[in-house]
């Protein structure tokens, strides 16, 4: 009887060591390409919109279609920080010509998107000027193979794990209205 016992745990510890682990090495590696494909994604679109300073609804869906192509869904939080310069005089001695305080107003996804794509309109392109800032973050949303067997086997718990994120900012070098 001993014996018997024995053998099936072997017979169970060897299916484990074969299949199980293999498959989450593997699932990792998947998560890693994910993470880079998002990564650099986002960094495009974002340095797209800087040096264009423009967002069209069209670079958008292009964006979001390379990130489903992980085979993932994701969370796109966008933010522009409109800087609206204050167009009076400030009278200091040191510079008597100087432009007043700059000052940002800032608009965030579900703005945007209701910029660029109205509902009843037509499609629309957000002009950014040199001088604002714009950044994207992005995570997934589903849980991936990856996170699945980690929570079966190490009993890791949480709602607000992620495992693929990207984020990239940066100030709009171009004016997108002259273009």
């Amino acid at each position: 009887m001993g014996d018997t016992l024995i053998t099936v745990i072997a017979i169970v510890l060897a299916a484990v060591l074969m299949f199980v682990f293999p498959l989450m090495t593997m699932s990792d590696r998947t998560d890693d390409v994910s993470q880079l494909s998002v990564q650099t994604a986002t960094t495009d679109f974002v340095d797209d919109v800087r040096t264009t300073g423009k967002l069209s609804l069209e670079k958008y869906n292009s964006f979001v279609q390379t990130l489903a192509a992980t085979g993932n869904s994701y969370d796109v939080e966008m933010e522009v920080d409109v800087l609206d310069e204050n167009p009076g005089k400030k009278t200091t001695q040191a510079e008597s010509k100087k432009i007043g305080e700059n000052v940002y107003y800032t608009m965030y996804t579900s703005q945007i998107l209701d910029t660029i794509d109205p509902i009843g309109g037509t499609p629309k392109t957000l002009a950014l000027k040199e001088g604002d800032f714009f950044s994207a973050n992005v995570r997934n949303t589903n849980s991936t193979l990856s996170q699945q067997l980690k929570n079966f086997f190490y009993k890791v718990t949480g709602n607000d794990t992620y495992t693929i994120a990207a984020e990239h900012a940066g100030i709009v070098t171009a004016n997108g209205a002259g273009n």
